[in-house]
């Protein structure tokens, strides 16, 4: 007799790809965001300077901000109404304390209608809405190497449209 784990949920391994430089990072995000057509929450996790502005900023543009996408560093997070969209832009890097997210109104970023980049999200702890989508940027010799993992089905379907 056989005995197999039966899991409800199966993570879809994640997909790699291989970017050269800036631009590269900048035309996978708008590759994604072209496919993204519902509410989505996106994990951006990486080294300082591995590319998740970066990336966050190609994603932003494409759906149709005009203008700079700078880093909410500071500010924890920059929105953007764009459309019928509602984008919002985190940086937990210098959160202090997971409580402070609760205080700005944490849950009420997560409405069917928004789309949440957020970078850090170690950070927030138990707080954050969980990731349809995680995002891992390591560097890679000159470039670096982007890994995209569905975590929800929204997520994986967001995935099979973008290959």
């Amino acid at each position: 007799m056989s005995i197999s784990l039966i899991t409800q949920k199966a993570e879809l391994p994640p997909i790699h790809y291989e970017l050269a430089n800036e631009e590269a990072t900048v035309a996978l995000a708008g590759k994604l965001a072209q496919h993204c057509h519902q509410g989505m929450v996106i994990y951006l996790e990486g080294d300082l300077g591995a590319g998740k502005t970066t990336f966050s900023r190609g994603f932003i543009q494409q759906l149709g901000h005009k203008g700079n996408v700078k880093s909410p560093t500071y500010t924890l997070v920059e929105p953007y109404e764009i459309a019928d969209w509602r984008v919002f832009h985190f940086d937990l890097y210098r959160l202090s304390d997971p409580e402070e997210l609760e205080y700005m109104g944490i849950r009420d970023y997560f409405d069917p209608d928004c789309i949440c980049l957020i970078e850090w999200p170690d950070k927030g702890a138990n707080l954050l809405a969980p990731a349809d989508l995680h995002i891992t940027i390591e560097f890679n010799h000159t470039g670096r190497v982007l890994s995209m993992q569905a975590k929800s089905a929204k997520g994986s379907n967001l995935l099979k449209q973008l290959n």
